[in-house]
């Protein structure tokens, strides 16, 4: 076996092949390096999960992909320069404008200007001028400059010189990007020009602090998108404007859900209506949490944060300012931000053998995190969550099933809201703890866990929690957006910090693998994606208001009061307010409820009813025991759709 040269770099590519060269080698290089039509379409690559520029230099052993205008990624790098473009509008028609960052999201791209009043009268004008940009195809133009220079051309670009010192500090290249009249100090990567940003639209202007600070300027920050072609333009603007129509906090609005008021700041209070939605999650999810053999405890919100240092959330929460904390009695105390240190210290109550295990808690735990104002949004981005939170304490032969059983319960959950389920494995995070074989022990179990129950799932590098790899459940909604909900994380960390064990067979003391889980995740958080993935049409079993009885007249109106009582049992409403039943049927639908039950005096005589549902089928003459028994095994079977009239 031939010696490995100390000057050589290994490049491992996506069908499994390595290739070796002299460091440092650029992306570039190492495309054409595979072949020449590879080199000529390569337009950036992705070296270790990150995306950067052909020129990007590899100066150590390194996974790569080369990206080219048929990759996914291809639309990160388009979006990146339609960011640029629109810097550089914004500086034509507003030449004091001040520069901060214009990064590619997943949906489209930012850019945040200071010194300039922006609002959304003058996005027409803006993007009228970046149409004219496009249409000027300009070449976009990497520059590698030394720092003294770049702080000349930067010199009236505040937040640029900021950038330049980290750039730096940390030893990296200074580039520019340079297209007609603008440059941009930036690492790139970007398309060739300007006229390959085929299609582009701007959506609105907010309010954002310069590094998400709040003690920092607040800057105007300018929201767009950019695809290849308008036809994939319209179909996304399409879906942006059918996810505004059910956007949670309207529907929420609407319905009487929930609330986050101004002294509740990112903590959401749960109305009448919201709490019976709420109810039935938490009753699906002790429902198989029975099933798992969970075993439900209650544990406090405030704990000396010595309990937080212990198990490694105070360094990863507290230091980030994530994490509420305070010093009182000269102790220092702090709001949980996760529930897995005190269900720890319930298994650690008594003495455990390994007959005991899996030992398994599971607690709708409310967990507090300081996250920033800015990010805030309804239900979604909250400071205050419950959490459907367990943890099941096992040895590591009994890894695999559990984390099986665990997944189908999870998938058969899902199934029930009718998403689509997607696994992620993440891996070990930049901020993780605790030490590297552990890690690697806990992630090969993890992965093999996946590979032997024949579980499809794409890694996320370094995505994982700072304690162990989990599997991210992502789910796609209604109209194909994907949310990540619920999680299962395997941790020989904690219980190695937090200093638990039991007695094994051999008399020994062994340390239990922990596995996080969460079925659905937050519980408002799940409530605002459900809201959004139903519109507000929630299934039977879900709706708030099940039943609405509409007497036609005020003489109907004991014959209405009957019928409710025979559905006492379901959450049933009597609309008896004086106006026409057709404005009540309307009423009914705009409000969403599932079935509405129409009587009047036909009905009183014989005995039955009229049952509407809100795709406004009707049916009349049914025998109000049979309406009864399908509803009862419409909630039991928990159907997706009202389906009495099918």
């Amino acid at each position: 076996m031939s010696k490995r040269s100390a000057s050589e770099v290994v490049v491992s590519l996506p069908d499994g092949s390595n290739r070796a060269f002299d460091r440092p080698i650029s992306v570039e290089a190492v495309a054409y390096d595979i072949g020449p039509g590879l080199g000529d379409d390569c337009v950036a690559g992705v070296v270790d999960g990150d995306l950067v520029a052909p020129e990007h230099r590899i100066a150590s052993d390194a996974d790569l992909r080369v990206v080219t205008p048929d990759s996914a990624e291809y639309v990160r790098v388009l979006r990146h320069s339609a960011a640029h473009v629109l810097a550089q509008a914004v500086l034509r028609r507003f030449p004091d404008a001040k520069l901060a960052i214009g990064p590619p999201t997943d949906e489209g791209f930012y850019y945040d200007f200071d010194g300039v009043e922006l609002d959304r009268n003058d996005l027409a004008a803006i993007e009228a001028e970046m149409r004219d940009i496009v249409a000027e195809d300009d070449p976009i133009v990497r520059e590698e400059v030394s720092p003294d220079e770049a702080r000349d051309r930067l010199a009236d670009q505040p937040y640029k010189l900021e950038l330049l010192d980290e750039i730096e500090r940390e030893g990296g290249p200074v580039t520019f990007y340079r297209q007609g009249e603008f440059e941009d100090l930036c690492a790139g990567p970007h398309v060739e020009s300007t006229g390959e940003i085929g299609a582009l639209s701007l959506l609105e202007i907010a309010g954002a602090y310069w590094r998400g600070d709040e003690d920092e300027a607040m800057l105007a920050r300018v929201y767009g998108t950019a695809f290849e072609a308008e036809s994939e333009l319209a179909a996304f603007l399409d879906r942006k404007e059918e996810a505004a129509k059910r956007d949670h906090r309207r529907i929420g609005e609407e319905m009487d859900l929930f609330s986050v008021p101004d002294h509740s700041p990112g903590c959401v209070h749960f109305h009448p209506n919201g709490m019976a939605i709420r109810r039935e999650l938490e009753a699906f999810v002790r429902e198989k949490n029975a099933e798992l053999g969970y075993e439900e405890v209650r544990t406090p919100e405030l704990n000396h944060a010595d309990l937080w240092k212990k198990s490694g959330h105070y360094e990863h929460f507290k230091e980030e300012g994530e994490m509420f904390a305070w010093e009182q009695d000269g102790r220092e105390y702090g709001l949980k931000p996760m529930n897995c240190a005190n269900h720890a210290s319930i298994y650690d109550h008594r003495r455990r053998s390994y007959r005991d295990l899996p030992v398994r808690f599971s607690e709708f735990g409310t967990c507090y995190r300081n996250e920033q104002s800015g990010e805030l949004s309804g239900m979604l981005r909250v400071r205050g969550f419950t959490q459907d939170d367990g943890h099941a304490f096992v040895r590591p032969d009994q890894i695999r099933g559990e984390i099986a059983r665990t997944l189908a319960v999870i998938r058969e959950m899902y199934a029930a809201f009718d998403l689509d389920v997607l696994l992620e494995l993440e891996t070990k995070p930049d901020d993780a703890i605790g030490d590297d074989a552990l890690w690697k022990r806990a992630h090969n179990a993890l992965r093999a866990a996946l590979e032997e129950e024949e579980l499809d799932y794409q890694i996320a590098e370094g995505e994982g929690a700072f304690y162990g790899p989990k599997v991210a459940i992502n789910a796609n909604d209604a109209i194909g957006r994907g949310w990540t909900i619920g999680t299962v994380q395997l941790d020989f960390v904690q219980p190695e910090r937090l200093d638990i064990g039991y007695v094994g067979e051999d008399n020994e003391e062994h340390g239990p693998v922990m596995i996080h889980r969460a079925l659905l995740g937050s519980m408002e958080r799940f409530m605002g994606v459900c809201i959004e993935h139903f519109a507000g049409n929630f299934p039977l079993w879900l709706a708030p208001e099940q039943v609405r009885v509409l007497p036609i007249t005020d003489d109907d109106a004991d014959y209405a009061e009957k019928v409710a009582d025979e559905l006492a049992d379901f959450r049933v409403e009597v609309d008896d307010r004086d106006r026409t039943l057709g404005k009540k049927i309307r009423a009914g639908h705009d409000d969403r409820v599932p079935y509405m039950v129409v009587v009047g005096s036909d009905e009183a005589e014989s005995s039955t009813i009229s049952v509407r549902d809100r795709g406004e089928r009707q049916r009349d003459g049914v025998e109000l025991a049979a309406f009864r028994r399908h509803l009862e095994r419409e909630r039991e079977e928990r159907h997706r759709e009202p389906n009495f009239l099918d």
